[in-house]
């Protein structure tokens, strides 16, 4: 039957989905040398036409790039596209996470400023925060996770931001969007989240209030185990003023890993839908086996934060954590006769990589120090491919046999 106009009209006012945004938004439909991708420019210098152009670029504001320490088009591409999926009006993409984060802070804080941070904060954040600020006369507070009472107490009068992850590493904790946005609105400060374990599909805080959201786009953004990157997205009037900072500071993103970056958000839809669900069938198989002492996994029903999580999540993510019953040994054994899961510290790519957090992130801690921080000798983090789950699981459990 053939279709009258006004249903052609309402058609196309429907915004295309999630997965087609990510292979077409930020890109115009005219590109350089009709190119089908964005090519790279790989130029550290941008030229003008002649006196008038230069005029029309500095006192007229026309769209120009004139360095490449102050933007690139490839870069551009990469942060308008990420704006669009994160629901942020802008975007700045780094040469990596902690890049992103440092600057971030640095850019919106000032000498006797107060920042609040959960203590499931990632490693490196705390210690920026605990040895770096504090040379600059910048106040930080670390309150345990899920204390909202703690956490609303924490804050004075010149805290500056609420600093969190949602989930977190290497526990999976989900911070209650709501609630930390009533507690920052109450005491009139900012808020910023680290979502990189939960990616823009899977959880959007800006769609909660929160002010930023910081990604390591190495992992599932990028999504291939081959690129640094990171971003930080918020209100363009933020966005401004951390990368008027980031000109200075230098921490850009090169053509060639921009290029990396959108090639792996066309797919990216794609690997953390297949993510999330090898990861949750890996978590129901973990939890029943019996060498296994206990699962965390945000979409499993034993986690403590299950309820938040489905109500903020689509998704539980590439992630599981587990503890196996024995000792350090028993989880040397494990790990040597895993013959797939590959050992490596990141998460996010095509391939599944376990880690051991007491081995390789605190290995330079002692066993008690460890202890107090809930890393035990024989917790696992799991950051499951794109690979069949029934292989992984399969594994996993001739290692958990031996």
């Amino acid at each position: 039957m053939e279709k009258s106009s006004s249903d052609s009209s309402s058609r196309s006012q429907t915004p295309p989905s999630f997965s087609t945004r990510a292979i077409h938004a930020g890109e115009s439909r005219s590109r350089c040398a009709d190119s089908m991708t964005t090519p790279i420019f790989q130029t550290s210098t941008f030229t003008f036409k002649n006196s008038r152009h230069i005029e029309e670029y500095t006192q007229e504001g026309q769209e120009h790039y004139e360095y490449g320490r102050y933007g690139n088009p490839t870069a551009q591409v990469a942060e308008r596209r990420l704006a669009d999926l994160e629901g942020a009006e802008d975007c700045i993409v780094f040469s990596s996470g902690m890049s992103a984060i440092t600057t971030t802070i640095l850019a919106l804080i000032q000498s006797g400023d107060h920042i609040v941070f959960t203590d499931d904060s990632y490693k490196k954040t705390l210690e920026f925060c605990n040895s770096f600020l504090k040379k600059f006369g910048v106040e930080c507070t670390i309150v345990s996770f899920g204390d909202y009472d703690a956490l609303d107490q924490a804050v004075k009068k010149n805290t500056r931001f609420i600093v969190s992850e949602s989930p977190t590493n290497p526990y999976l904790n989900i911070f209650d969007l709501v609630k930390l946005k009533a507690i920052a609105d109450k005491h009139g400060v900012m808020t910023l989240i680290d979502s990189t374990f939960s990616t823009p599909y899977n959880q959007r805080p800006i769609e909660f209030g929160i002010d930023l959201v910081l990604q390591s786009a190495t992992k599932y953004l990028a999504g291939h185990n081959d690129v640094l990157a990171g971003a930080v997205l918020g209100r363009k009037e933020m966005i401004d003023q951390i990368r008027n900072l980031h000109k200075i500071m230098g921490g850009i993103l090169d053509p060639q890993a921009c290029y990396l970056l959108i090639r792996g958000l066309k797919t990216f839809p794609l690997r953390v839908q297949k993510q999330n669900e090898s990861t949750l069938k890996i978590a129901h198989f973990l939890e029943n086996h019996p060498k296994i002492k206990r699962v965390y996994y945000p979409f499993l029903e034993s986690h403590p934060h299950y309820k938040i999580a489905v109500e903020q999540m689509s998704g539980g993510g590439g992630v599981v954590s587990f503890e196996i019953k024995g000792d350090l040994q028993t989880a040397k054994r494990f790990l040597d006769s895993l013959k797939l899961c590959t050992i490596g510290p990141s998460l996010g790519g095509v391939e599944t990589l376990i880690t051991h957090p007491a081995m390789v992130s605190y290995y330079d801690f002692s066993k008690e120090e460890r202890e107090q921080l809930g890393i035990s000798d024989t917790l696992f983090r799991l950051a499951v491919g794109i690979e069949e789950a029934d292989d992984i699981i399969e594994d996993l459990n001739q290692g958990l046999n031996q």
